[in-house]
């Protein structure tokens, strides 16, 4: 009989923090804590969550009657660190340290560092973060902008775009590294990758381009937006809450809920059906642009995350790119299941813990 291991799984969102505990890859039972959000307001950064956090991850847990001491380690969601490969990653001085600095931008995925190493510690356990949103496998050509003062950066639904490409490989019934595959991660943010031979060779970037989504303005004329900056006179601050929180169908319809907007659609609301068409419409266009980058040699297109829930969606997406190849459709983002897989393939030794940062190399032609 195999080894049974017990895995703590957490998940930081801004005003949640959802966690699991794992025998294997069996979930034994899951929690999504609500955070007050007054007492969420009252801390200036997401690091100074901590310690808040990690005592109601430690109460909720023992409301359940779970003895801690059974747990063999502790996994978090990776934040915006440094670029890295693919896989799972120790969690070591540095990553805390980056997460801290919060290097590539304030995001509450930023904590699931520091809450795994924090309990992990207390019981004398290893810690661990897969995949990471700072994942970035693209290709040289893929990096450069425009203009040689700003890179592309990968900022990517990695974890949950790794999980259903493996799950996909095994509804194909072929290695993912002998396949190509385009997966769309449609939720409050919207990614879209290629993957040749389940490498990430492009990306759109979650926060800042690709198709709009549910809160996420993704790609702005460029030329309107710097005069719609200086004409309003916003604070970065307050550009960045335009483009990530309040952009998007959110600027159309006032609200962020595929399924509201999805009744407004069957309703006859004009707005919402046109505003969910063309959400749609630039998923579809982005994902034939990234059929490019496989040269057409597309053997499935992946639709997942929460707003793959939605049939109007999926079907307005389906009829634009079916003629790219087969469509399967993996709604959903079961993130606490892809993290405890990470830490399970580190366990039994099918794969090394990676020592973070790891070094990605790529043509430096522009310094």
């Amino acid at each position: 009989m195999s080894q049974a291991y017990y895995i703590l799984t957490i998940n930081p969102g801004s005003t949640s923090t959802k966690i699991a505990i794992f025998r294997n890859d069996e979930l034994l039972f899951d929690l999504n804590i609500s955070h007050n959000d007054h007492e969420i307001s009252a801390f200036e950064r997401v690091w100074d969550q901590y310690a808040y956090r990690k005592s109601e991850i430690i109460n909720f847990i023992k409301e359940k009657e779970f003895d801690l001491h059974r747990l063999d380690c502790v996994v978090g969601r990776g934040g915006l660190f440094r670029p890295v490969l693919s896989g799972t990653y120790r969690i070591n001085k540095i990553t805390l340290n980056d997460a801290r600095e919060a290097v590539q931008g304030e995001h509450a995925s930023n904590l699931g560092s520091v809450l795994a190493f924090g309990i992990a510690w207390d019981y004398g356990i290893p810690s661990f973060i897969v995949d990471p949103p700072c994942v970035d496998e693209m290709e040289d050509v893929a990096r450069l902008s425009g203009h040689r003062a700003i890179k592309r950066r990968s900022l990517v639904h990695a974890l949950n775009i790794k999980a259903m490409a493996r799950l996909a490989a095994r509804k194909l019934a072929q290695p993912l590294t002998e396949i190509n595959l385009i997966v769309a991660h449609l939720g409050g943010g919207i990614s879209i990758t290629p993957l040749r031979r389940g490498r990430m060779i492009d990306t759109s970037n979650a926060l800042s381009a690709g198709p709009f989504s549910a809160e996420r303005t993704g790609t702005l004329p460029m030329m309107d937006f710097m005069e719609y900056l200086f004409e309003n006179k916003l604070t970065p601050r307050d550009a960045r809450k335009m483009l990530v929180g309040r952009g998007g169908m959110f600027s159309y319809l006032n609200t962020k809920s595929m399924i509201e907007a999805g009744e407004r659609y069957e309703q006859g609301d004009a707005r919402a059906r046109l505003v969910i068409r063309a959400m749609a419409y630039q998923i579809g266009k982005e994902i034939g642009a990234m059929a490019t980058t496989l040269k057409g040699d597309v053997d499935a297109i992946v639709l997942t995350g929460g707003a793959a829930h939605s049939n109007i969606l999926v079907e307005h997406i389906r009829e634009q790119v079916a003629f790219l190849g087969q469509i399967l459709v993996l709604p959903g983002e079961d993130e606490l299941q892809a993290l405890a897989e990470g830490a399970l393939r580190v366990l039994r030794g099918e794969e090394e813990a990676l020592e973070y940062p790891q070094q990605i190399e790529y043509e430096e032609l522009f310094n």
